[in-house]
């Protein structure tokens, strides 16, 4: 369930209604590295919206490089199956558990973003980039402009809240492969990237990936770690997303719009 009624009074032209307004759910998720003999490690916390809590910690681990396929997850225990309301219990292969484990104070009680709970500035630099292969795929201007209208149309928690971001992945022909929403930028792309890894199809070398906010560093070392070669945004980048999509082979778009758009880097992949 991505909202709740919650009383409001509106007000339109000075006259009051008192109505049941749907308001977006927000609630911590904490990750924490499984012990079945021990206590178990913390891992991070985040701000999210409910639901698809198992894409969101396996995106999360995935664009950490903590884990490279979903062989490297032995389970994941969210909320609904480990009886912890707001716990994702993560169970990991022997290797990947104890990097997990060394790299958990780098995730100090990371309250909204994956960027601003690191410990250390190289840290944010998440080892193991893919360069994106150049030229691949094209996308026809025509098509580009359409996908925040497709994206819009499918934004189920959106349309009832006004309150969700969501992150969608087309094909370089338009098709919307998966959409997720979240109060979360970030979750959203998690979530999108945890539900390919599940899927078996990381990584996603002809994918198409939109925002339906700005495009900001950590949103695109996680598109760039699932190999995406174009991330298109509805709002602006940030000087180190450009830094980071140029170093990575990426083609980024901003302000993307029927009829415009901001072309930054990679713009062979854009047939106009």
């Amino acid at each position: 369930m991505s909202s709740e009624e919650w009383p409001v009074a509106i007000f339109v032209d000075g006259r009051r209604e008192e109505l049941p307004d749907p308001v977006a759910i927000e609630e911590p998720l904490a990750l924490r590295i499984a012990s079945p003999g021990g206590e178990d490690t913390p891992l991070a916390v985040t701000m999210r919206t409910p639901g698809h809590d198992r894409e969101l910690a396996a995106g999360f681990l995935y664009g950490e490089g903590l884990i490279e396929t979903a062989r490297d997850l032995v389970s994941i225990d969210a909320a609904d199956t480990c009886g912890v309301e707001n716990v994702a219990r993560i169970a990991l292969a022997p290797g990947r558990d104890a990097r997990a484990r060394a790299e958990a104070r780098s995730f100090v009680a990371t309250a909204a973003c994956g960027v601003c709970g690191k410990t250390a500035i190289e840290s944010i630099f998440v080892k193991g980039l893919p360069l994106i292969e150049t030229g691949r795929p094209r996308i026809v201007r025509s098509v580009l402009e359409a996908l925040p209208a497709r994206m819009r149309a499918a934004q189920r928690g959106f349309e009832k809240t006004g309150g969700l971001h969501a992150a969608a992945l087309f094909d370089a022909a338009g098709t919307l492969l998966v959409l997720r929403e979240d109060v979360g930028r970030h979750n959203a792309v998690d979530k999108v990237v945890g539900e390919r890894l599940f899927a078996g199809t990381l990584p996603l070398r002809d994918g198409v990936l939109v925002l339906s906010g700005r495009a900001g560093f950590e949103i695109v070392q996680k598109a760039a770690r699932a190999g995406i070669p174009i991330v298109a945004a509805v709002g602006a980048p940030s000087s180190l997303a450009l830094c980071m999509a140029e170093r990575c082979g990426m083609t980024l778009i901003g302000f993307l719009r029927p009829g415009r758009f901001n072309l930054y880097t990679g713009p062979d992949r854009v047939e106009v």
